[in-house]
């Protein structure tokens, strides 16, 4: 059986080689494992919201409130979707109301924290960089130096648990 390797698509030729052995070898969940033994613990959204807003108050505190954070079961992964950060603008009286949310996939209720740091990260620098560009993923890095390595382990992880489940059961 040939897995696909649709999370990968954009990295080169010689990673996408790295998994596939990896796959082949019937590795990857171990290498996984050995990078990530075990999951986090923030599983509620009451949780979810504490370790965001942590973030939120260290890095960008003088950006606008978060109305709401949660993880969301109708978030479909393979739509390129990890989380989601919506903004939304209204007129009240002669007020202008806007609300941040943000609702991370519920598959990453038993992922490696590492993990669920990146997608708070990536869904938090929406809130002031609203398109994937250059200064999006400067603030990215400047709150996870490490982003786009976990970025990249995050692909790896998905492509593990859909072929074969999470892999901490």
């Amino acid at each position: 059986m040939t897995t696909s390797l649709k999370y990968l698509a954009h990295y080169s030729q010689d990673i996408q080689q790295q998994v596939r052995t990896l796959i082949d070898e019937n590795k990857l969940k171990t290498y996984l494992l050995s990078h990530f033994p075990k999951p986090h613990q923030v599983t509620s959204d009451k949780a979810l919201r504490q370790y965001c807003l942590a973030y939120k108050q260290q890095y960008i505190k003088q950006s606008a409130p978060l109305s709401q954070v949660k993880y969301d079961d109708k978030i479909h992964i393979i739509n390129n979707a990890l989380g989601l950060h919506t903004y939304v603008s209204r007129v009240q009286g002669n007020k202008l109301k806007s609300k941040n949310e943000i609702r991370i996939g519920s598959v990453f209720k038993k992922a490696p924290e590492a993990l669920l740091q990146m997608i708070v990260v990536h869904e938090l620098a929406h809130i002031k960089e609203k398109q994937h560009d250059k200064a999006f993923y400067k603030l990215c890095e400047h709150m996870l130096p490490n982003y786009h390595q976990l970025e990249l382990m995050t692909r790896i992880y998905l492509t593990e648990i859909e072929s074969n489940g999470n892999i901490y059961s």
